[in-house]
Parts: structure tokens; sequence; C-alpha cells
């Protein structure tokens, strides 16, 4: 399982855009503690070593420092996001649920307030959704304080939205301190709705960068309105069409990490089946053809309500 993650996007908090989560009937925190709590043993149990969390993903760092504790586990890999702030008062009929700012000291309020919850246990930092007009970019000051994080010992990553992906990929992996690369890794959506930036990852890939995938079910919709050429796949693999979706991540030559999203451990076995699975050339052929025009498919994403 070295190569699937599990994320709390869909547990630190009680409303997200995913399609479908097999949540607890009252969303108290109690209750969304205790579900991803019995998330992090299942995935814990099926040999998963890592877990990706989020400053914005609502309780998600405390709900996993807490099991950390609790559990004793040392050999976890963690991965966390700065950049956007929960904004939604716990509340699903929140206005805005989430604020983005990517400036130098919304960088340090949320890396120590991710070291307070965490302590040593983050491996990887990544800037949350990077995208093409962030003035990340073009900060120097904020540049040389992530590339600061490597000489703590911490990963330093950036994750990626919108139809531009390939592009932020390009340019983030390009940026220097002091002669050095800032970047290590990239988490980028790619499922078989939007595979656009796939050759920007393969090309991350060769030059040594960690590659991880979010989003492979597309928010649910891989699920909740898979297609019948998917569902064709799954019936005859024996799958759902999660585990096909996620086949198809883990089956791309440029060998990412996927990220899981289940908010059940049913979910997540249902997700893992994936790894039993042995897409042929006709079912990648099929699968290809489900690919969408990426600003269609963020525009349809923009589109999903938080419930």
């Amino acid at each position: 399982m070295d190569r699937i993650a599990v994320g709390l996007a869909a547990l630190g908090r009680p409303a997200y855009i995913n399609l479908g989560r097999d949540l607890p009937e009252v969303r108290d925190v109690p209750s969304m503690r205790t579900a991803t709590h019995e998330v992090l043993d299942a995935a814990y149990a099926a040999g998963i070593r890592w877990v990706d969390v989020a400053r914005s993903y609502g309780r998600s760092e405390e709900f996993l420092g807490g099991w950390l504790a609790e559990r004793g586990h040392q050999d976890v890999t963690v991965s966390s996001k700065w950049g956007y702030r929960y904004v939604g008062d716990w509340r699903l009929d929140a206005d805005v649920h989430e604020v983005k700012e990517h400036t130098l000291p919304r960088f340090r309020e949320q890396w120590a307030q991710t070291r307070e919850l965490l302590a040593d246990h983050v491996h990887l930092y990544q800037v949350h959704s990077l995208t093409v007009d962030s003035p990340l970019l073009t900060d120097r000051p904020l540049i040389d304080a992530l590339a600061g994080l490597s000489a703590e010992g911490v990963e330093v990553g950036f994750s990626t939205s919108g139809p531009a992906q390939a592009d932020v990929v390009r340019r983030a992996f390009e940026l220097e301190s002091a002669g050095q690369p800032v970047f290590a890794s990239v988490q980028s959506t790619w499922n078989v709705f939007e595979p656009s930036s796939g050759p920007a990852l393969a090309e991350a890939k060769a030059a040594g960068k960690r590659v991880l995938v979010k989003e492979t079910l597309a928010n649910g919709r891989l699920v909740a309105e898979a297609p019948e050429p998917l569902r064709r796949i799954a019936e005859a693999h024996g799958v759902g069409p999660d585990a096909i979706a996620v086949a198809a991540v883990l089956g791309q030559e440029w060998a990412p990490v996927a990220v899981l999203g289940p908010s059940s451990p049913a979910q997540l076995a249902a997700n893992l089946a994936a790894t039993r699975v042995r897409l042929g050339d006709g079912d990648r052929a099929v699968l290809g053809e489900l690919a969408q025009d990426a600003r269609e498919y963020w525009t349809r994403r923009s589109h999903l309500g938080w419930s």
C-alpha cells in the first residue's frame, strides 16, 4: 500500500463538495472525530501508512493528531497543506467555507498551527491549490521561507487545481532559493474525466519529484454519476466504478501516490478493491475516451454544492 494515501478532506468538517459521502447522521464534532478514527484504523489495518490533511479541512489535523497520540503509531507519513483557512464555523449552510491566501504571514501562522497539532509528525508541507495567478510564484520572501522548511527536515510541496494545472506544475518546479529547487513534490488532480495534468506530472516524476494524485474519483462524480462505459468495465472486473477509477490512477507509468478520500471503512474497502484490478489495453482505451475538456470539467466542479 505504499502508493496509496488516505485524505481527510471529507471527514474533518461537516460539509464538503464530495458526492456520496457516507457520514454519521449527526455531524457534530465528536461524531466526525469518531468517523475519522474509524477510517484511519481501517486504513492502518489495510497497510496504508500515509495520511493527507490540510489547515482548511476543518478539524482534520486535530483529529489526526489525536488518533496518532492514542494509537501510538510512529510509522505514519503525514502531509498537510497551508494557504486556505476554514471559516465554515462547523455549519452545513455556511455562505463561505474556506478562504484562500498565499502570503508570508499566512504561511507562518498556519505552519505554527500545524506544528502545534501534529508536532513532528509532518513529513510534507504543501502550498494548497497553487494556480497560475498565485502571488506566491513571484513572492521572494515567501519562496525563501518555504525553502527554509527543508532545513527543518520537512519536505516542501504544492497542490494544484484548475484547467492550467500543467502550467503551474512546470512553473513551480522552476522556483529556486539559494540556487536550490524549492519544491520536491506535487499533488495534482488527475482522474479519467480530467487527465490534462498527466504529461507535466510524468515530467516531474522523471525529474525525481514526488507525485501525488488527488480527486481520483472526481469528487465522487465517478461513482454517483459514473458513465456507462465505466460501469461496464467495473462489472467485468467484479468491482465498483470507484475501484476502476483508482486503478486507472495506479496504472499510470509515472507511478503516482493515489490519495483516496473515503468517509467510511466501507468506502475505503471499495476503493482498495483497485489493488486487485489489472486493466487491459481495451479497458484503458475506453477510459481514455471519458476525458473531458479541462475547462468544462473545472467549471462543473466549481458548481458542486457543499453538503
